[in-house]
């Protein structure tokens, strides 16, 4: 074929051509919009969580005294300002046995505990992890990033084994 003679196209398929492009864009930024919103929906979500389990302002230790069906109850101990012992509350998930002494930090304005620790602050960055295995199948499916997404559907079940094996081993 010779450079000096072009194939035209008619513009209907011209515009078809096009119109298949915008689709195909139109695609990839809807599926990479619902990714980064997952991943922003777990850092939201951990981040209430996270926080006082890494930075916590009032850390001290408590003793699990009764568990019901979502929450145990104990008796917490400030470290460093003696002061009498308050009752509080924290997830069955997180509390262990009854008996039990965990470093916990407070929520603050709640009678809420967190464990602090590395069982603590993994646990609570649990649902980044079970937000990351989510984005990463649309990140495969919807964007064909097959590597990325496998690094971040891995990064998240890591999270989530690494958080189960710290808090039951």
């Amino acid at each position: 074929m010779s450079t000096d003679n072009p194939v035209k196209r008619s513009r209907t398929r011209r515009m078809g051509e096009s119109a298949y492009g915008m689709l195909l864009l139109a695609r990839t930024g809807l599926m990479g919009l619902i990714a980064l919103l997952l991943v922003l929906t777990g850092v939201w979500t951990s981040w209430g969580t996270a926080k006082p389990a890494m930075t916590g302002k009032e850390t001290g230790t408590v003793t699990v005294r009764t568990c019901g069906d979502d929450e145990c109850t104990g008796v917490f101990t400030r470290k460093g300002a003696p002061g009498k012992p308050e009752k509080v509350t924290v997830a069955r998930s997180v509390s262990g046995e009854t008996g039990e002494s965990l470093d916990v930090a407070v929520k603050p304005g709640t009678d809420h505990v967190v464990r602090t620790g590395p069982a603590g602050i993994l646990y609570a960055w649990v649902p980044l992890g079970g937000a990351l295995l989510l984005a990463s199948l649309v990140v495969a499916g919807g964007l064909r990033l097959k590597k990325t997404a496998l690094g971040m559907g891995l990064f998240g079940a890591l999270v989530m084994g690494g958080a189960w094996a710290l808090l039951n081993f």
